[in-house]
């Protein structure tokens, strides 16, 4: 009887934290019974973003099609969807971005590679996932979709991809850039490896230092303009102001090589970096492209503290993998010619 009555108080306990969770994502004010939480300052008086944050969130970037109409999982969804990663995440390969969430909403019982080249590593190498109830990362468009490519987009997408089927490995620059350990670019969206970054305030910048390849984008506050057009960056170049306790970084000028999710040097974010807990930092990051999307659209990311350092991404130890991939592409290509 005892357990029995602890665990329906349990299930209340839950069910509260839940509620005030569906209020938080939702973007509506928490009920009037919740302190407002205050982010602390820093030395020079403003909200104090430094630390180590962390994606590993188990939510898919764009809504599964059988959640179609829905923004929040019911208790019973949630459940049962927990359920099915804790049980993929046991044992298997290991699944990045919304791979594990499509797994499990499509009721797989081990997990498989996704990669059909090489495959993956096994999944003990990968930190668990943090659960909420929400559907989709992307919170506008409200179907929680990427909006549909533009024509030009679709024809730019086609020949890199017909290009990169025809040249393969002719050499490093055929690769892509975080195979190359050039950059994972900006923003970066995929959940669970290494998805870890360093924030570090002074009074005229804010770093945001990557646990890959690390990246560091020093971001000025002082008002200075952007780069001249001319001038592009692998990850754009960025100017940050603050509008009360959010921090905001407009970016553009992104090289034309640097292709986020098929994007043109026309891309232009805007982040928004808000602590809404003492271990959460709210993300918000709108993309705008208008030769590559129909419309902008915007993602919610709700970060989490973490406790560890950054730790040294080696990169391919060097990158001797690269020389593997050009001596196996110089060694098939012998062995056509040789049939010839």
């Amino acid at each position: 009887m005892r357990n029995h009555i602890a665990a329906r108080i349990a299930i209340l306990g839950i069910a509260s934290l839940a509620s005030l969770a569906a209020w938080s994502q939702s973007g509506q004010a928490p009920p009037s019974t919740s302190k407002p939480f205050t982010a602390p300052r820093n030395s020079f008086g403003h909200p104090s973003l430094e630390g180590t944050w962390a994606n590993n969130m188990a939510t898919p970037l764009q809504r599964p099609a059988r959640w179609a109409d829905k923004e929040f999982l019911t208790d019973a969804e949630f459940e049962t969807v927990k359920g099915a990663v804790r049980q993929l995440e046991k044992d298997g390969d290991a699944l990045f971005g919304d791979e594990l969430i499509v797994d499990a909403v499509e009721g797989k019982e081990k997990s498989q590679s996704h990669d059909t080249e090489t495959g993956n590593y096994n999944g003990f190498w990968l930190p668990d996932r943090e659960f909420e109830r929400r559907t989709s990362l992307i919170i506008d468009p409200p179907n929680g979709r990427i909006p549909p490519m533009t024509p030009e987009a679709q024809a730019r997408r086609a020949a890199a991809a017909e290009q990169r089927r025809a040249h393969p490995a002719d050499g490093p620059t055929n690769r892509g850039l975080s195979e190359r350990c050039i950059t994972f670019g900006v923003p970066r969206l995929t959940a669970a490896y290494s998805s870890v970054f360093e924030v570090v305030q002074s009074p005229n910048e804010v770093v945001f230092l990557m646990e890959t390849i690390h990246d560091a984008r020093v971001i000025p506050l002082d008002g200075r303009p952007h780069l001249s057009a001319g001038l592009t960056q692998w990850d754009g170049n960025s100017r940050g102001h603050w509008e009360g306790d959010t921090l905001v970084v407009d970016t553009t000028g992104f090289s034309p090589k640097s292709d986020m999710m098929g994007s043109s040097t026309g891309l232009h974010l805007v982040e928004r970096f808000t602590r809404v807990a003492p271990d959460v930092l709210q993300y918000d990051v709108t993309m705008s492209d208008p030769s590559t999307w129909t419309q902008p659209w915007t993602v919610r990311l709700n970060l989490k503290q973490s406790k560890e350092p950054l730790i040294e991404y080696a990169c391919h130890e060097g990158n001797l993998g690269m020389a593997g991939i050009l001596a196996g592409a110089r060694k098939a290509e012998a062995d056509a010619r040789a049939k010839k």
